[in-house]
C-alpha cells in the first residue's frame, strides 16, 4: 500500500535550519509530482513547494530564497531543506504527491499525503 513517511521536524531557534525528508513506498515514485505543504491549526494547508517528475522545483514566494526542494529518486525520497528559518514557520509540515508530471499548488490535487511532522521556530 502507498505510504509516504515524513522525518526531520523538531525545534529550533530563529535563524536555523532543519533537513525534513519523505520517503515513498507502493507507488512509482519518479512519476509523481511531490509536494510539501504546511498547516497551522485554525488554518488551511498551504503550500510550500513541489518537485515534477524531471526534478523541476517551485517554491512559494513566502519561503523562496531559504527553502530548497530536492529529491533522489533512487531512494524514493524528498527533501525540504529550510534554512534561515522564522517563528512564522511554525507549523506542521506534509509530504504529498500526485500523478503526473506537471505538479498542482493546490492540496485537493495531490492524491496521497504523509501522516506530519511538527516544525517549531521560537
Amino acid at each position: 500500500h502507498v505510504q509516504l513517511v515524513e522525518s526531520g521536524g523538531g525545534s529550533v531557534q530563529p535563524g536555523g535550519s532543519l533537513r525534513l525528508s519523505c520517503e515513498g513506498s507502493g507507488y512509482p515514485f519518479s512519476r509523481y509530482c511531490m509536494g510539501w505543504f504546511r498547516q497551522i491549526p485554525g488554518k488551511g494547508r498551504e503550500w510550500v513547494g513541489t518537485s515534477d517528475t524531471e526534478g523541476m522545483t517551485s517554491v512559494a514566494d513566502s519561503v523562496k530564497g531559504r527553502f530548497t526542494i530536492s529529491k533522489d529518486n533512487a531512494k524514493n525520497t524528498l527533501y525540504l531543506q529550510m534554512d534561515s528559518l522564522k517563528p512564522e514557520d511554525t507549523a506542521t509540515y506534509y509530504c504529498a504527491a500526485h500523478w503526473g508530471a506537471y505538479c498542482h499548488t493546490d492540496h485537493a490535487s495531490f492524491q496521497f499525503w504523509g501522516q506530519g511532522t511538527q516544525v517549531t521556530v521560537s
